[in-house]
């Protein structure tokens, strides 16, 4: 099965979570003017007994086509990638939220472009397409276990649309 990735919107993104970038007007200036706030775009859930943590991740980067092999979910908290710096990325997630996941969306981020994943939103691994594969991730920090995988039977191909 080969799973196509199309451009990274909000609309076609918000089942999923929060796409994340300064697009349009920002919603007010601070700092003596010189700073656009581009207000509370994501929707960061923490879940009972976890707090908020901010962490580097660098991960090596893959080419298109990219083998879908897996997913995973954080059922106890929401998880925001923001990469540092201007690649794009590739973003794979899964609709549903049973113990199976469903139909596979793939969504190519536009330079600066980032996301946050809602809470137990099934989604492929960290996959930048060009080094470094620096990103700031915002999720939970917690005693309690926060990440399920799930296999495929069989592979599936991302490519570009």
């Amino acid at each position: 099965m080969t799973i196509l990735a199309r451009p990274l919107t909000q609309a076609a993104f918000a089942p999923f979570g929060d796409v994340l970038e300064a697009a349009g007007a920002p919603d007010k200036l601070i700092n003596q003017g010189l700073c656009g706030r581009f207000h509370d775009l994501a929707q960061l859930d923490f879940g009972p007994g976890g707090r908020a943590g901010v962490s580097l991740f660098k991960a090596e980067p893959r080419s298109l086509p990219y083998k879908l092999e897996m997913v995973e979910r954080h059922p106890e908290g929401s998880q925001a990638f923001l990469p540092m710096s201007m690649d794009p990325f590739l973003v794979v997630v899964a609709e549903g939220r049973d113990d199976v996941p469903g139909p596979v969306h793939a969504f190519l981020t536009a330079p600066g472009q980032g996301i946050n994943l809602h809470r137990g939103t099934w989604h492929g691994v960290l996959t930048p397409l060009s080094a470094p594969g620096l990103f700031a991730v915002v999720d939970r920090i917690g005693d309690t276990a926060n990440l399920e995988e799930h296999w495929f039977d069989a592979p599936m191909t991302v490519a570009a649309a």
